[in-house]
Order: C-alpha cells, then sequence, then structure tokens
C-alpha cells in the first residue's frame, strides 16, 4: 500500500497574514459593526483605565496638585512599610479564611437538603437564592439594623431566651465586629453556593449509589466515598471564585463599619478606597490594587497547582 506523505506548507510572512485576515473582516463587517459599542466600552473602561491605573501606580499623583512627578517603585516600596496596609492584609486574610468555607459548607448542606424530593422544593430554593440577588447595599443596610445594639432584632432575641445578659455591641466591638460582617456574607452567598451545588449533585449519575447501597453503604458512606470525590471539581471552582471575591470585599466593610472599630474590618479594598477617594492619592491607590492583583493571582496559582496534583481539575 502506496503512503502519501504530506509535506508541511511554508508559513505566509506576517504581511500576508495580516492581508489575509483584514480581508475577512471585511467580508463579516456587518458582525464587527453590531459587535463595535461593546467593543468600544470594553476598551474604555476596561483596557484603558487597566493600562492607566498601571502608569498611575509609577506617579506620585494627587487630583487636587498640578504636579505629579514620576517615582518608579516608591509607591511599592512604600507598601513594604505601610502598617495600616498589612493590618488590612491580616483582616482581609481573617475574612477569607472564615467566610469562604462557611459559606461553602452552607451552601453544600443546603443542596442536600434541595436535592430530594420534598414540597415545595421550588420555593425553598427561590428564598434561599434571593439574598443573592438583593443588592448588597441593601442586604448590608438590613443586617446594620439587626446587629443594632439598642434595639437590634439579634440582641432581642438574644436576651429573650437568655443567651446574653445586656446587649452586645456587634459593629462597635474589635471583637465583635468582623465576625458580624463574615455572617452576614455567609447568609447572602449561600445561596449561590447552594444553586452550584445542585447542578454539580444532579450530575452524578444514581447507578453509584444504587450500587453502593447494593454493597451495603450507608448515608454517610455514599456521601463520603461518592458525593464528596465527584463533587470535587464543583468544589474547587466555587472555593477559587470566593477566595477572589472574598479578597476584594468592600460594600460590607463600607456600610456596616466603615473600617472599623479600630481598624479591625480594614481589607485591603476598603483600605485602598480610603487611600484613592478620601486622601486622593491615585498613584498609591493604583500600586494597592496592582499589589492586589499580585496576591489574588498567585493564591488562584497555588490552588490550580495544588488541584491538578490531586488530579481534580480535568
Amino acid at each position: 500500500m502506496v503512503q502519501s506523505i504530506a509535506t508541511r506548507q511554508p508559513r505566509p510572512p506576517l504581511r500576508a497574514r495580516i492581508r489575509g485576515v483584514l480581508r475577512e473582516m471585511r467580508k463579516e463587517w456587518t458582525a464587527y459593526l453590531f459587535l463595535s459599542p461593546g467593543l468600544l466600552l470594553f476598551l474604555i473602561f476596561w483596557v484603558f483605565t487597566i493600562a492607566f491605573s498601571f502608569y498611575l501606580s509609577f506617579h506620585d499623583w494627587n487630583i487636587l496638585e498640578p504636579a505629579r512627578p514620576f517615582v518608579g517603585l516608591d509607591n511599592y516600596r512604600d507598601l513594604l512599610t505601610d502598617r495600616r496596609f498589612h493590618q488590612a492584609i491580616v483582616n482581609t486574610v481573617y475574612y477569607t479564611a472564615l467566610s469562604v468555607p462557611l459559606t461553602m459548607v452552607a451552601g453544600l448542606v443546603l443542596a442536600l437538603l434541595l436535592n430530594n424530593p420534598i414540597k415545595a422544593r421550588g420555593l425553598f430554593r427561590t428564598l434561599y437564592y434571593i439574598p443573592v440577588i438583593t443588592p448588597l447595599v441593601v442586604s448590608a443596610i438590613i443586617w446594620k439594623w439587626v446587629y443594632q445594639g439598642d434595639y437590634g432584632l439579634l440582641n432581642y432575641y438574644l436576651l429573650r431566651l437568655g443567651l446574653i445578659s445586656s446587649p452586645l455591641r456587634w459593629l462597635s466591638d474589635p471583637n465583635l465586629a468582623m465576625p458580624a460582617v463574615i455572617l452576614m456574607s455567609v447568609w447572602g452567598g449561600a445561596g449561590y453556593d447552594m444553586v452550584i451545588y445542585l447542578a454539580g449533585l444532579q450530575a452524578i449519575p444514581e447507578d453509584y449509589y444504587d450500587a453502593a447501597k447494593v454493597d451495603g453503604a450507608n448515608s454517610f458512606q455514599r456521601f463520603l466515598h461518592i458525593t464528596v470525590p465527584l463533587l470535587a471539581p464543583t468544589t474547587f471552582f466555587l472555593f477559587v471564585m470566593s477566595t477572589i471575591g472574598s479578597f476584594q470585599v468592600f460594600t460590607q466593610i463600607y456600610v456596616m463599619t466603615s473600617g472599623g472599630p479600630l481598624g479591625r474590618t480594614t481589607t485591603i479594598g476598603y483600605r485602598l478606597y480610603e487611600k484613592a477617594f478620601r486622601h486622593f492619592d491615585m498613584g498609591y491607590a493604583s500600586a494597592m490594587a496592582y499589589a492586589l492583583f499580585a496576591m489574588v493571582l498567585g493564591f488562584t496559582l497555588l490552588q490550580l497547582r495544588y488541584m491538578r496534583q490531586r488530579d481534580i481539575v480535568y
């Protein structure tokens, strides 16, 4: 049998490839016309702003002063000695370390409960998802009323149940402020995790559970050896996305505590806001934003590497 060997054609020069792309674009000019508004907004409000903020991070850029000298890496070096920024990092890590796993556990529990054939299942799913679609500012204001020290609902019921002897200052006590914000965040985010986990649970074939029942596995064993391993990609997705979001937390802090008390709830996002829109130091704030980006990127890459080593990402 005669086999034909295809010889590799030489790659055309760059100029010829560019002309080919432009020729194809001219053929489909109407598609690019319809895409142009969205593309223009993307270029202005994403590409340009990202590039300009990177430019600002190398300048002493105060919007109230005409002189905006180039300072090189001084803004980034100042971050290394900024104690308030270091405290913001600690507060952000503390918030992330508690809010992310608690929200995921709450979402998984709700998904397991609402994956069963119970009455009004759709209604319960809707009710638990409502906090996700509620504007975050509205949710934060409601929880601020709940936490109010004198007439808040939380203190009222705790006093009625005899769990506390006097009202607690949830948002003004340095030891309670961050846990209070974390509790609000878990309430607001558990519904989203629930929906994602429900999709993962419904993708698991029932045959696995039937085979495990035949082998004598109880409910906990089926959950531990079937549900948990097969939900690993879903868990990884939620963990990465939740971590990225929690590192950027701002709205809850701004509305509920304004970074206090004693700076215990000042996160990186809130510290960045202070430098940019209270001190008008756009250069330093931009450097802080890129430092935050580097931390989130590094942490995400570590998560990816760990999950790939465990063959979870596939």
